[in-house]
């Protein structure tokens, strides 16, 4: 029997850096998704990882991972703990072993976080794990969250801890306690991967939809909107812990006039999320309630542009599709990455086709998404 888990990317729609400094933000989902299939095997004495998209194999034998891991005992799949640093020390001997070319040596935390979650959750069963995703690496989009949930979920589908009807077929949802504990050990694996996450990216991805989260605390909220987004990549690699520091300089330079802008970052997440929770009652009142939102995005990047997080690249998806009437603002920490632009429900796809052909004249990424959807979701397949 094959299992396979996906789990969706995630886009901030408001408050990126002000929520660094405890003001609210507010995080949604993106239908597109990391999936993970997973095969238990009988026929082989081996755990192998394949991430297609990069194209990296890896493949350890069970008893090679025994004799590493050994001090970490039975599998402990119900209690979600922390990977110590002896064990990261010990899983370093298991990935230094792999050919892993140094281009990729970044992706290494990964691999890491893939030996603790399915040592910790299965224990040492021999396996045939496969990783392909619809999701960017390092654009701001909740990749490795979603890589977490997804690996998170496919393990604890064949773990004694959830309950699973496996006749189903199709696409099925955990039930909360099960969900929340496939969050909490996603959690675990982005620590392994980020070193001090908050929490954000993978509770989006397991649970769905959109979540509204300040100083530490984190709210679901029910959209009631079908929105969708073009995500813009432009490809411009951009340093987080850099920027965020840049704005905290700025801060302390600026208090009074720095703690407007963040004041007014907060109302902009505020006001999205009590129009998104709005039903609409015709297409006059949804068209209406999407031009609120496109105003509210453009005020938003305005003051981001503001505390200087922007980026030429940024600029440039701007003032193309200010050329279509569409509003426009960077997702995460900017200085590249990705940005947003609004479509609303009323667009044509001839003009969405020529604004996604322009964007691709600068070397620009362009795909379309529904935000606010579905979270971790899990199949079985019992003819492999």
């Amino acid at each position: 029997m094959e299992v396979t888990a996906r789990a969706p990317g995630k886009i901030i729609l408001a408050g990126e850096h002000a929520v660094v400094h405890g003001y609210t933000a507010v995080a949604s989902s993106i239908d597109l998704y990391t999936v993970v299939s997973l095969r238990l095997r009988s026929d082989e004495d081996t755990v192998k990882l394949k991430l297609n998209d990069i194209g990296l194999d890896f493949s350890w034998s069970v008893g090679r991972i025994k004799e590493v891991l050994s001090h970490l005992g039975s599998p402990f799949s119900s209690t979600p703990t922390s990977c110590s640093l002896e064990t990261i020390k010990s899983l370093a001997t298991l990935v230094d072993e792999q050919s892993f070319p140094e281009t990729k040596i970044g992706l290494a935390s990964g691999v890491y976080a893939f030996l603790w979650l399915y040592t910790s959750i299965l224990g040492f069963k021999p396996a045939t794990v496969t990783v392909s995703s619809e999701l960017p690496v390092g654009a701001g989009l909740g990749s490795s969250a979603a890589y977490c949930v997804s690996l998170s979920a496919a393990l604890l589908a064949l773990s004694d801890s959830v309950k699973l009807d496996v006749s189903q077929k199709g696409w099925s949802t955990f039930k909360e306690t099960e969900a929340e504990l496939v969050n909490k050990w996603a959690f675990e694996g982005e620590k392994i991967i980020h070193g001090r996450p908050s929490g954000v990216d993978n509770s989006v991805s397991t649970f769905g939809n959109v979540i509204k989260f300040k100083s530490g605390v984190m709210t679901r909220v029910d959209s009631n909107m079908p929105l969708k987004m073009l995500i813009t990549n432009t490809k411009v690699g951009r340093d987080t812990k850099a920027l965020v520091a840049n704005v905290s300089a700025r801060k302390s330079r600026h208090p009074d006039a720095m703690c407007s802008v963040l004041n007014a970052i907060e109302a902009i997440s505020d006001e999205w999320s009590t129009i998104i929770q709005s039903h609409a009652v015709d297409d006059l009142y949804l068209s209406a309630n999407e031009e609120k939102l496109g105003e509210l995005m453009e005020m938003n990047q305005g003051l981001l542009l503001s505390i200087g997080v922007s980026h030429a690249s940024i600029e440039n998806v701007l003032q193309t599709s200010m050329k279509y009437k569409l509003a426009s603002k960077l997702t995460g920490a900017g200085g590249g990455g990705c940005v947003l632009t609004l479509l609303p429900t009323h667009i044509s796809g001839e003009v969405i086709d020529k604004l996604v052909e322009e964007l691709g004249s600068f070397g620009f990424q362009c795909f379309s998404a529904g935000i606010g959807g579905k979270g971790v979701q899990i199949s079985f397949d019992h003819s492999s």
